[in-house]
């Protein structure tokens, strides 16, 4: 009995987490004028797919595909330069010993606790000077300075239970820092660095006001901003675009959390067991 009632809970936890994607996938198979009317059915009455062709054509001049280029632009350029810089980071006050590098994680701590709009009026100012605004490159170009400082905490943790035999055993045998970073800590840091990796990927792409801040032109929109589109164009809200725009945007994120979710486990699995 009491693993009876554990499954059915697991069901219902799991039913919960998925109702707003089984709706949403619902709604965007459902005829608007039936959706507005019914909008708690889980299933349509009537089945249609012109919302997906609405959905690919775009809005606002562009297409999906477009927008699909744009968001894959930027959420690309934020993982790597997460993934880049923030193992850089973490591997100097994890493994490094350099003057004043305490006070310094410290200070990396602390930025956790500032909120992003205190730091983006200064940071439109800077970018708008050097006349990057409406381009791809404040959204990536913070990434590439380990402003993050969440992954940085969240990798340096990790690599401070790596054996520090480990780095002797490399010094020994002529690995100076950055070689041993390459062949010795970096390898066993793959469970921090898919996991940077998985929540850049998701934050960046469901990403909105960054997005709404620094980009104006339609050609550059991403994914969120399209879907923004499909409300302001005309007086009435294109709610079956939308939706099927919104199931398609969630298919890479599905996609590449599969990906990378094996070696997020492999590397887990195997750590401690590398020498």
């Amino acid at each position: 009995m009491r693993r009876a009632a554990t499954f059915l809970l697991c069901l219902a936890a799991l039913a919960l987490v998925l109702y707003p994607i089984v709706w949403l996938i619902s709604a965007s198979l459902t005829p608007v004028e039936d959706l507005v009317s019914n909008l708690r059915s889980l299933f349509p009455g009537r089945v249609t797919t012109d919302g997906y062709a609405g959905a690919l054509e775009g809005a606002g001049g562009e297409s999906f595909w477009t927008f699909l280029g744009n968001s894959t632009i930027v959420a690309s350029g934020a993982v790597v330069g997460n993934v880049v810089s923030c193992s850089l980071a973490a591997y100097a006050f994890a493994r490094l010993r350099f003057r004043l590098s305490g006070p310094l994680f410290a200070f990396a701590l602390v930025t956790i606790m500032l909120p992003a709009h205190v730091t983006l009026i200064p940071q439109y100012v800077v970018f708008q000077q050097l006349g990057m605004i409406d381009t791809f490159v404040p959204l990536i170009l913070p990434k590439l300075l380990a402003t993050d400082a969440f992954f940085v905490f969240l990798m340096v943790q990790f690599m401070r239970g790596i054996p520090y035999e480990l780095d002797e055993a490399a010094k020994i045998d002529g690995c100076g820092p950055i070689r041993n970073y390459r062949y010795v800590v970096l390898p066993l840091s793959r469970p921090a660095m898919v996991t940077t990796a998985i929540f850049t990927f998701i934050w960046t792409w469901n990403d909105f006001f960054s997005q709404l801040i620094y980009l104006s032109s339609t050609e550059n929109y991403t994914i969120p901003m399209g879907l923004r589109l499909f409300i302001d164009q005309t007086s009435s809200s294109s709610y079956g675009p939308m939706f099927a725009m919104s199931v398609l945007s969630l298919v890479p994120i599905g996609l590449f959390f599969l990906a990378f979710q094996r070696f997020l486990v492999a590397g887990v699995a195997t750590t401690g067991l590398k020498g």
